[in-house]
């Protein structure tokens, strides 16, 4: 059941992400995305094998924090209309989409999950969809602000940085997720501190939907 509920909420969140790089990228005078398809909800054009499938199904048989990622939006900045400012507001589009969506989520939970109890296997279904929802989306904006490329916080720490030290950098971003996953795995304390927003984020969550019950 638990599979059943997370799989479309995490590939939903995911698109949801791209879609939003890929619609402020358009704002920003930039058509690359939108030429390719990207500018959809519909999930084919945006689903990764090993982020979107892959890596989610084996931390989820570790039973671990179930992560995953989508195709990477193709962007050319050579189009943008006032760079930086547009590069670092098409990184952040992403992560404020997954922010509002774990807003908009909350705001449907209290009223939701109180308004149906907690006696059906419906009621039930519903509360821990929403809950999901919110925690992938949390995960996935905080995740993403970390300053390891190539996740979208990076961009923002790249334009900061003098130019001798941007290219190596960005250049890090190869091995980016190789390097965040081994810090998960391998670092002990590592995967708390990461989530440490999230889990406080979530404590107001919870706060939100017991006012209703």
């Amino acid at each position: 059941m638990m599979l059943v509920l997370f799989v479309p909420i995490l590939i939903a969140s995911v698109v949801l992400h791209e879609v939003a790089h890929a619609w402020q990228a358009r704002r920003e005078g930039d058509p690359t995305a939108e030429r390719l398809g990207r500018i959809t909800l519909d999930p084919r054009p945006h689903l990764d094998l090993m982020g979107s499938f892959l890596v989610p199904a084996f931390l989820y048989s570790a039973g671990g924090v179930i992560f995953g990622w989508a195709k990477p939006v193709p962007i050319d900045p050579r189009y943008f209309k006032s760079h930086p400012w547009s590069d670092i507001r098409v990184s952040l589009a992403g992560i404020v989409s997954n922010l509002g969506l774990a807003a908009a989520l909350t705001l449907l939970a209290g009223p939701l999950v109180g308004g149906l109890g907690a006696g059906s296997p419906f009621a039930s279904a519903v509360a821990t969809g929403l809950v999901y929802g919110i925690y992938l989306n949390l995960i996935l904006a905080f995740f993403n602000l970390l300053p390891i490329p190539p996740l979208d916080g990076s961009h923002v720490v790249a334009h900061l940085l003098p130019a001798g030290l941007a290219g190596p950098y960005r250049r890090f971003g190869r091995f980016g997720i190789l390097a965040l996953m081994g810090l998960v795995f391998f670092l002990p304390g590592a995967l708390q501190t990461l989530l440490a927003p999230v889990d406080w984020t979530m404590g107001l969550v919870d706060s939100w939907i017991r006012l209703w019950r």
